[in-house]
């Protein structure tokens, strides 16, 4: 079995639900899905160091993923009970959020540790943030959202043969995670 076979089989044992891969030359960076960051929906832009503007200039983010070769997404799905249940909604993403360290643990050990990892919706680690008066506490564990970097995340999603939506009643997750492809020898 070859080493993306395996990443996939272990990510699904792992608790993801899909997972594909894409070159980074596939990704779309978008200024509008930036912009929605800067319009604060989820409550951290200019409050964390993984969002906006703290995770630096657009141009500087699309330039950070694609100093790698590969990337990685994964997703988890969730059942609501409604288009409306913000409830289930925090759970799906709090469960999404328990899966992703194993993955990127095992992500670590087939790759090493030249990775990028890109999560959901920033980082909750710490009650007050230290931004922007002091670096990250967790540099180490510091994951910044995926609409940090204006990826097109639906874009990205079919790139990587995943569903971005799985149907009615459900949310869907999704995390990547780059690096360069290793050289076979």
């Amino acid at each position: 079995m070859d080493l993306r076979e395996q990443i996939k089989e272990a990510a699904l044992k792992l608790g993801a639900y899909e997972c594909g891969f894409a070159p980074t030359s596939e990704i779309r960076v978008s200024p509008m899905v930036r912009q929605l960051c800067e319009k604060n929906a989820c409550g951290a832009y200019n409050k964390s160091w993984a969002c906006p503007p703290g995770v630096g200039p657009i141009d500087e983010c699309e330039a950070r993923m694609k100093a790698y070769t590969t990337v990685f997404m994964f997703s988890t799905r969730h059942e609501l009970e409604d288009s409306y249940d913000f409830e289930g909604m925090m759970a799906g993403k709090d469960a999404h959020a328990a899966v992703e360290p194993g993955i990127y643990l095992m992500l670590r050990e087939k790759l090493g540790d030249d990775l990028l990892i890109l999560s959901t919706e920033g980082c909750k680690r710490c009650k007050k943030c230290t931004y922007p008066d002091a670096p990250c506490r967790f540099p180490e564990s510091l994951h910044p959202s995926i609409e940090s970097h204006g990826v097109e995340v639906n874009v990205l999603a079919g790139s990587c043969g995943i569903r971005y939506h799985n149907g009615k009643n459900t949310v869907t997750y999704h995390s990547c995670v780059f690096f360069n492809e290793p050289s076979e020898n």
